[in-house]
């Protein structure tokens, strides 16, 4: 694959990636928790898309106007983001999980004109307190809700034909926050550019997807996995989606696996370690099921394992980042190298490097660093010059993960350089959980750490001194963190909590993270 063949035509939509698909095949197979099933064609998607895009762009949302879109593992999903691309409107991806405060930040400083949100998640929209001056217009679907415009009402009887709206490779596509170590949550930007070099590169490569296939990507709407793999990876290869509806639970996941015969799987490394704990995996029988990846976070060598041994699937690690696309994959079957990140997919942009931004040699540990000019990366963080401008050094955007080649240039993971906290495949900044724990009347003053967990990879703890007279009881912690998962997404909130008499910190009076990190 050669530089050349990553970079779209000038004048490009990414929404004809997926277009280019129109037919009368099944785009997506849809169930839920109580054996309800939907399916739509391309045919029919493509349609119910012109018709939100025709009934957009009368409403006065026109190209590069930011939309917040708030909705959940459901058909309309998908047909709101192929809607919006279509269109030229730039997408902000928001989690369900998220709370007032969360997506306050979100409309203001992305000055989003309109948020889009399923009726059954609107409950922290209403729940805003602040002014939000650019927001013009609150669009709802699924059920009419009083002082929010119906979806429904607005593409009736629009045309199921419209003409994408002219865009350039480099305009902006969507605007996904991240979580960072310091501040609130950075905004990515990603042109449509980037979701062509996305799809050549992820989709056909890692997983290995054919228009024939089956293909279920777990991840929720509201993060960029979601854009990455269900969205874009399948509906861009013209393959047919498997989208469930419902809580996690293994035993279920394997069912629907086995039922539906899906043949290319994409999940969490939690949602596979807990898959393979079960005693009773050899009653299941996987045989379609030809490709498995894994993404969000190291995946530990057993559970590989016990995937192979059972049903003679090889679980392959991929790695990326919401500024990139997949960087690093692995795609071998060579045993000695399972465990590994795997070799990246376009060796000629990625390196490990020391603190100067030079390359260092096989077996020594360094950051992973990805060359500016890669087609794939992000365009700058919105609004925020500094972050982008501190993001790179010399001709190198820094990850942040740290890792060695070997002499084979397979990339064996090592941690975070940052603080930033990855757990169950969620990217979670302290600064987010500490802010909230400040709150409360009780916290004199907090670090929040990761601390490993054989499930979750790691999980999210609290260190926490408290004011004077306040003792530290187990009726405090569940007090504690209850109301972290009130002011912030659920997720995010510390499963550990220890009491300190103080917190370590440096002579510059700087709390030393890593010395919290080591007392686990």
């Amino acid at each position: 694959m050669d530089f050349k063949s990553l970079i779209a035509p000038e004048h490009f939509n990414l929404a004809s990636e997926i277009s280019k698909h129109v037919s009368d095949k099944i785009a997506l197979r849809w169930q839920n928790e109580s054996g309800e099933t939907k399916s739509i064609t391309y045919d029919e998607l493509n349609k119910k898309a012109n018709k939100l895009a025709n009934g957009l762009t009368k409403l006065g949302i026109n190209k590069g106007d930011r939309v917040v879109v708030m909705t959940t593992r459901i058909i309309e999903s998908y047909v709101i983001y192929l809607a919006c691309l279509k269109a030229g409107i730039v997408i902000s991806p928001t989690s369900e999980l998220l709370r007032a405060k969360d997506i306050v930040y979100r409309l203001n400083h992305s000055e989003a004109k309109a948020v889009i949100s399923y009726y059954d998640l609107i409950h922290e929209f209403e729940n805003i307190t602040e002014e939000t001056p650019s927001l013009k217009f609150k669009i709802v679907f699924g059920q009419e809700v009083p002082n929010w415009l119906s979806m429904e009402a607005l593409i009736e009887g629009e045309s199921e034909t419209f003409t994408d709206i002219d865009t350039l490779r480099n305009d902006l596509a969507f605007l996904a926050y991240t979580s960072g170590t310091t501040g609130q949550p950075k905004g990515v930007v990603h042109s449509h550019g980037w979701g062509y070099a996305h799809l050549r590169i992820a989709a056909s490569k890692w997983l290995n997807i054919s228009e024939d296939d089956l293909v279920w990507a777990t991840a929720a709407p509201g993060w960029q996995k979601w854009v990455w793999s269900p969205f874009l990876s399948i509906l861009g290869s013209g393959a047919t989606g498997f989208v469930y509806n419902g809580r996690f639970q293994p035993h279920k996941y394997l069912e629907l696996l086995q039922d539906n015969k899906v043949n290319v799987l994409c999940c969490t490394p939690t949602e596979y370690r807990m898959m393979a704990k079960l005693d009773d995996l050899s009653n299941f029988d996987l045989t379609p099921l030809h490709t498995a990846v894994s993404a969000g976070e190291a995946l530990n060598r057993e559970v590989i394992d016990v995937f192979k041994s059972q049903f003679n699937i090889l679980i392959r690690d991929g790695y990326g980042q919401t500024e990139s696309t997949l960087l690093i994959a692995n795609l071998n079957t060579n045993v000695n190298k399972l465990g590994s990140m795997g070799q990246p997919l376009m060796p000629e942009y990625l390196d490990v490097v020391d603190d100067y931004g030079q390359p260092v040699p096989a077996n020594e540990v360094g950051t992973i660093a990805i060359k500016k000019e890669f087609p794939a990366l992000f365009q700058h963080y919105y609004k925020n010059p500094e972050s982008t401008a501190a993001s790179y050094l010399g001709d190198y955007f820094l990850s942040g993960d740290r890792a060695y080649r070997d002499e084979d240039n397979y990339y064996w993971f090592q941690g975070r350089k940052d603080d930033v906290i990855i757990s169950s495949g969620y990217t979670i900044g302290p600064f987010e959980v500490e802010d909230a724990l400040m709150k409360h009347k009780s916290v004199k003053e907090c670090a929040v750490v990761a601390s490993p967990d054989p499930e979750r990879g790691n999980v999210v703890k609290a260190c926490i001194v408290l004011k004077d007279g306040v003792e530290g009881t187990p009726e405090l912690t569940k007090e504690l963190q209850t109301f972290v998962k009130n002011l912030t997404a659920p997720y995010k909130y510390p499963r550990l909590i220890e009491y300190l008499e103080a917190l370590p910190k440096t002579d510059s009076g700087k709390i030393r993270r890593v010395a919290l990190r080591e007392k686990r």
